[in-house]
């Protein structure tokens, strides 16, 4: 079981580091003044404890919630498992 969920974590944070198809992303943990540093066509979709949700439709969103400081990002908004264009 814990080999299942590394294996669909580490999919999951490929989708974002490789590709554009999801519309948004969920950054866990992120630091204090993340938001301040998100980019300036993310728009917040929800906010808790250890998460925010963000969507864009510039490519690369992944990669700039990284340089924004999130530790871990993953995508939000897929259709399905294998989102197809």
């Amino acid at each position: 079981m814990v080999a299942v969920m590394f294996v669909w974590i580490s999919l999951q944070l490929g989708v974002m580091n490789f590709t554009d198809v999801a519309p948004g992303a969920m950054a866990l943990f992120p630091n204090k003044g993340f938001i301040s540093r998100l980019p300036a066509d993310a728009g917040i979709l929800g906010v808790g404890d250890f998460w925010i949700t963000v969507a864009s439709d510039e490519p690369a969103l992944g990669k700039r919630l990284y340089a924004a400081g999130a530790l871990i990002v993953l995508p939000a908004g897929l259709p399905g498992c294998f989102p197809l264009p």
